[in-house]
């Protein structure tokens, strides 16, 4: 459960994780049972989707609005980007919009400077844009337009330090440790920002909130404290009894001072994790896929400021809905070893072979019967000898009368 402490709130979402290394089901389920029949448009579409950067699905169980955001860095398509829109229904609304972002006069503010258009209505004028990424579209438009608003995700000050690498250091053993490594200089973007990582964990890890309420373990690992655990906490339970997809925790890192030397060599924060009990395979070994964390400073908003809704801020992704709504994330980039690296770790987990069970089954049987049958034995040995003591004590007794 969440901790109590003011700057954080409990969730009301759901969490759920599964790893889904590629869009390819989903785009031939889309293709063949959402598109309708011979919709060129939507075939295309629903092609893209395994081209995505990333997916959001968001549903509103009041309005029962479904909404699909995806997002692409780079086009689809072979150097250029080629879209066609038309209206599904007359009664929709399709709005367009080519914005490009502007240098705005707050540093937290974001100014977007462009087009919109409704698709149907707008019809007086049109106009052919071309910009460096190969953009070309011809799209209606009126009038120009231009908006700013505050964000709450921007990426951490490049001149901080504003990249982090995971590593899982061998042999990890039943209690691997995920250690995150940052660059030897790190400066907050604010004094009162706090250093944070994000945590998503399967259901064959977990980690001990016991163990990490100790002082001494936490100042160690360059840790502060867990601000929120939610899933799956039970640490005696297998992983066959887990009905829990796993659980993801938000810590608080502590950033060394530079009096303990970080000025010149990278310094990394430890996380203990822990392994339950996994079920036999055929292999003896068992593969655990560790997403990568998502690091970031949590910094408090000015005080004034308006942090009115962003339509471009990805929300509900896990820990924004952990922190009031009057915070803002300075994100750190991911830096694999190996660049274009998929974002997650491989643990290559030992477990007891399938087919060398049943000779510990047997064993195990083996050992129990004779144990018990060593245990019969000694009981009788010693009846017996209390026996004969007691025949030899009687016959004693009647020479002597």
């Amino acid at each position: 459960m969440p901790t109590s402490s003011s700057p954080f709130t409990s969730s009301s979402t759901s969490h759920c994780y599964e790893d889904l290394p590629s869009l390819r089901h989903l785009a031939a389920y889309v293709r063949h049972s959402i598109c309708p029949e011979n919709d060129t448009q939507c075939f295309k579409r629903a092609a893209h989707l395994q081209q995505a950067d990333y997916l959001d699905i968001d549903y509103g169980a009041i309005s029962r609005g479904l909404a699909l955001t995806i997002f692409h860095s780079q086009p689809p398509e072979p150097e250029r980007w080629n879209e066609e829109m038309k209206p599904y229904d007359s009664l929709a609304k399709t709005e367009v919009g080519i914005l490009m972002p502007e240098k705005a006069a707050d540093s937290e503010d974001l100014l977007f400077e462009g087009f919109l258009a409704v698709l149907g209505e707008d019809k007086e004028l049109s106009m052919s844009i071309l910009c460096p990424c190969r953009l070309q579209l011809i799209i209606p438009f009126q009038e120009p337009t231009r908006f700013s608003f505050p964000s709450r995700h921007y990426l951490a000050p490049t001149i901080s330090g504003s990249t982090f690498l995971i590593t899982f250091p061998s042999p990890s053993g039943l209690h691997p440790t995920l250690s995150i490594e940052f660059p030897p200089s790190m400066d907050p973007p604010e004094p009162a920002c706090a250093l944070h990582t994000y945590l998503t964990l399967p259901s064959p890890l977990f980690v001990d909130k016991y163990q990490l309420s100790s002082p001494k373990l936490l100042a160690s690992n360059n840790l502060r404290a867990i601000r929120a655990l939610f899933g799956e906490t039970n640490l005696e339970a297998p992983d066959w009894m887990i009905k829990q997809w796993g659980s993801v925790v938000l810590l608080e890192l502590a950033v060394p001072p530079p009096a303990q030397g970080r000025s010149k060599t990278p310094w990394h924060a430890d996380v203990p994790l822990h392994l339950r009990y996994l079920s036999p395979t055929a292999g003896g070994k068992l593969q655990v896929v560790v997403p990568w964390p998502v690091v970031f400073w949590a910094c408090p908003a000015e005080q004034g400021r308006k942090m009115d809704a962003n339509p471009f801020d990805r929300v509900n992704v896990g820990y924004d809905s952990l922190f009031s709504q009057r915070t803002i994330f300075h994100h750190f980039q991911p830096k694999p070893a190996i660049k274009g690296a998929v974002l997650v770790e491989q643990l290559t987990i030992p477990v007891v072979e399938l087919g060398a069970t049943r000779w510990v089954e047997s064993g195990t049987i083996g050992v129990i019967c004779l144990g018990a049958a060593w245990v019969v034995w000694k009981l009788t040995t010693i009846f017996s000898r209390d026996r004969r003591a007691d025949t030899g004590r009687a016959v004693k007794g009647k020479k002597t009368q």
